[in-house]
């Protein structure tokens, strides 16, 4: 497996730390931070090896920023460092949403929560235009890439096709294109030569694949047999352990499939709840899927017995959080070492190019999405396209916006000053106001 023994595991240990700790913004703003810090900062990552790394977890279920983390832990550090790197990034993110989730139980309305979280969304906002601006810089550099991300926005934000339909096309259209129209990918299609060769041995197989199924449904079993088969936090475990396996695409492509389940079929939410805890996931740390959490802690509390409803709260928080994460660990370290060797392969490579500018474009389409609600309080349905009511502008955000962006863009802060400005600054004008 690849190793990097030249890089310390305790520095990388602070490294994964750092980048768990500023990963706001959905995968658009958590994919630059990795980018920032162990591309362009650190230089332990190359560029070829980021985005085809990238590449391969866009075709994965799950949340891909966490699995790129994992991934790359596993490039430098081999399974530890996998390990350390896919636990920590989602750490904070479980913490946080756990500590809002229980004051959102204890009291819903909490006026203090949703002024803190007022100026923060206009500051994930600005990261994650920031980010796909950026990304698209590094990826999107041929007419016919650039093209091709159009084509994506347009396929998924006004036809509403299946994410796993555009990645499939792409990834059709860039394996075509690289054995007959290789410029149109533009220069550097063949990776760094760096990578590992070989025949690539099959035991590890029978090591991690069913060490990983034992792992994944365990926790569901165990709770079967306490407290029987019908109790709600065994329905939590086999939902959302279905929902791990379909999440392609990040949260956004899962999250109406989850609130129609959780609100009309299970009846745990209200929906108006449901977009509660989207803002929590949007403004705390760690990947954006980890909304879940919230679904998976009030569908418990509120039907616990004989549990409690705080302890079956957290039950169901943890159990969710475990059946939605076990399997993205089990994806990477099957898969991992064949993906290396790919990286060889001229035309899988251009397949995967291509992939990465159809999910900027599907990237861009969830930017906007999040821009129509955060600046707008109000939006309407056209087209299949959820656009803003213009008139329903709200100044105060855009102006928060607009500061991080410059502060993030043009200043050259670092994120977390503007984090805690725009948090502080925004909860004061919040509270002035509203």
């Amino acid at each position: 497996m690849p190793s990097s023994p030249a890089i310390p595991f305790r520095d990388a240990l602070v490294v994964w730390l750092r980048v768990a700790l500023l990963s706001f913004g959905g995968p658009a703003g958590q994919i630059a931070v990795m980018h920032r810090i162990l591309v362009d900062e650190k230089r332990w990552v190359d560029e070829p090896r980021f985005l085809h790394a990238l590449n391969f977890c866009m075709l994965l279920p799950g949340p891909e920023a966490q699995q790129l983390a994992t991934y790359l832990g596993w490039t430098l550090h081999g399974v530890r460092g996998g390990l350390v790197a896919g636990v920590l990034f989602v750490l904070p993110g479980f913490v946080s949403i756990l500590a809002l989730s229980l004051l959102y139980a204890g009291m819903r309305d909490v006026p203090a929560v949703t002024a803190l979280l007022f100026g923060l969304k206009a500051a994930v906002l600005a990261l994650v235009f920031m980010a796909v601006w950026r990304l698209a810089g590094k990826a999107l550099v041929t007419s016919w890439l650039r093209g091709l991300a159009v084509a994506a926005f347009v396929a998924i934000a006004v036809f509403d096709l299946p994410f796993p339909l555009i990645v499939l096309g792409a990834g059709a259209l860039g394996y075509w294109v690289a054995r007959h129209r290789r410029a149109w990918l533009g220069d550097g299609l063949q990776p760094a030569v760096d990578m590992p060769h070989g025949r690539v041995s099959h035991r590890h197989l029978w090591r991690v694949v069913p060490l990983g199924l034992v792992l994944w449904a365990a926790p569901v079993l165990a709770c079967a047999l306490w407290l029987g088969a019908d109790h709600v936090l065994v329905t939590v475990g086999e939902f959302f352990s279905k929902v791990a396996v379909v999440t392609f695409g990040g949260a956004y492509a899962v999250l109406a499939y989850i609130a129609q389940q959780a609100v009309e079929q299970y009846a745990w939410l209200q929906p108006g709840e449901m977009l509660d805890g989207l803002g929590m996931a949007e403004s705390t740390p760690g990947p954006l899927i980890q909304v879940v959490q919230f679904v998976g802690f009030l569908a418990v509390f509120r039907d616990a017995a004989p549990l409690s409803p705080w302890l079956g709260g957290l039950l169901g928080a943890v159990l969710t959080t475990w059946v939605i994460f076990v399997p993205c660990f089990l994806f990477i370290f099957a898969g991992a070492p064949y993906v290396e060797r790919l990286r060889a392969n001229q035309a899988l490579s251009g397949a995967l190019r291509a992939i990465t500018a159809a999910v900027l474009g599907v990237m861009a389409s969830l930017a906007l999405w999040f821009a129509a609600h955060v600046l707008f309080s109000e939006t309407r349905h056209i087209a299949g396209m959820t656009l803003p009511v213009l008139h329903s502008l709200q100044w105060l955000p855009l102006g928060w916006c607009a500061l991080a962006l410059w502060l993030l863009a043009w200043r050259g802060w670092g994120l977390l000053p503007v984090l805690a400005l725009t948090t502080l600054g925004g909860a004061g004008s919040w509270w002035l106001l509203y």
